[in-house]
């Protein structure tokens, strides 16, 4: 049967530009950049979310399936949109969703050409992605001693609208990028070409316990990606309704004095930003500084209803935040 080892999640870039973009003053020279690039990995994020469907119709074989797994080949690391594993082959399914009213793409060597309406825009080939990651994906099987598997590559055109045409000279690319509602077909259409297992039931077995052991998430700071420092952030607790920000907290509900809305539990989305672009540890002075709260007992009030792990003492105190989604 089906198995699905590892879940797909909004991806961490996705979360912490949601995070900076609720963050930053409307008028900053930073905005457009930042809402565009959400827009982007928002619209790849909806894009890979598309097989989602089309994979729930594979014959109820031996596939197990991992989302956004990213393990280490020697110094590197690499990260896979989707793998599906049994005992005949590996499949890395790279996901496009390529944006734009009357699109259409053409498929060249080293490069995608996007036309809309006359207008081409070029993006980088993505078989070149996925053929360097079948690279590591092999070394990293070796690398764990197990046996040699073959690996096989998909592009995924997300946009059932898309049309997609290659060039005379890459005419063989036709058959490792399609649309999304080929996927199963094609899928089927492999696992029939493969006759003999290169996998024993205990390989495969080992092979999925190994990859989630070594999966690694990767981290960044938004903040230093664009340049920017905490001064640039706005800080306060905020309700999800409203535009303002709240003022004040009194016996543990925060008052907006400005459109007289209120929540007891306005401090969570606050923290939550605070998780994605300051860190996972926090302090009370740190609290109190983002809440923008006076209190100190209040704010240890915050942190202990939140049964967060710590250590250190008093003062010293440090918190470790998780809004790991």
């Amino acid at each position: 049967m089906k198995l699905i080892v590892k879940k797909r999640k909004v991806p961490l870039a996705v979360r912490k530009l949601r995070a900076l973009a609720c963050r930053l003053p409307s008028n900053h020279p930073k905005v457009p950049l930042i809402m565009n690039d959400l827009k982007k990995r928002e619209a790849g994020y909806k894009g890979e979310c598309s097989i989602d469907f089309p994979l729930s119709f594979l014959e109820p074989k031996s596939y197990f399936i991992f989302h956004d797994l990213r393990l280490q080949d020697q110094s590197r690391f690499f990260q896979l949109d989707t793998l599906l594993i049994s005992k005949k082959y590996a499949l890395i399914i790279e996901v496009k969703n390529i944006a734009g009213q009357g699109r259409s793409i053409l498929i060249r060597i080293s490069i995608i050409i996007r036309m809309i309406e006359g207008k081409e825009t070029a993006f980088p080939d993505p078989i070149i992605q996925v053929s360097r990651q079948e690279s590591q994906l092999t070394n990293w099987f070796l690398k764990n001693g197990f046996p040699s598997l073959p690996i096989l590559l998909l592009i995924v055109i997300s946009n059932p609208q898309t049309i997609i045409r290659t060039a005379l000279e890459n005419h063989e690319l036709h058959y490792k990028v399609i649309h999304r509602d080929a996927l199963p077909a094609k899928i089927n259409q492999m696992e029939h070409s493969i006759t003999e297992s290169s996998f024993s039931e205990k390989d495969l077995k080992k092979a999925i316990r190994v990859m989630n052991k070594h999966h690694i998430d990767a981290d960044f700071s938004i903040l230093e990606r664009y340049n920017l420092t905490e001064k640039d952030l706005i800080k306060g607790v905020r309700i999800v309704m409203a535009i303002n920000y709240l003022e004040g907290m009194a016996q543990g509900t925060w008052l907006c004095n400005q459109c007289q809305l209120s929540s007891k539990k306005a401090h969570i989305p606050a923290l939550r930003d605070y998780f994605y672009l300051l860190g996972s540890t926090i302090t009370n002075r740190q609290l109190r500084d983002f809440l923008s709260i006076s209190s100190s007992s209040s704010a240890t009030r915050i942190l202990q209803s939140l049964n967060l792990t710590s250590s250190g003492v008093n003062k010293g105190r440090v918190y470790r935040l998780n809004f790991d989604e």
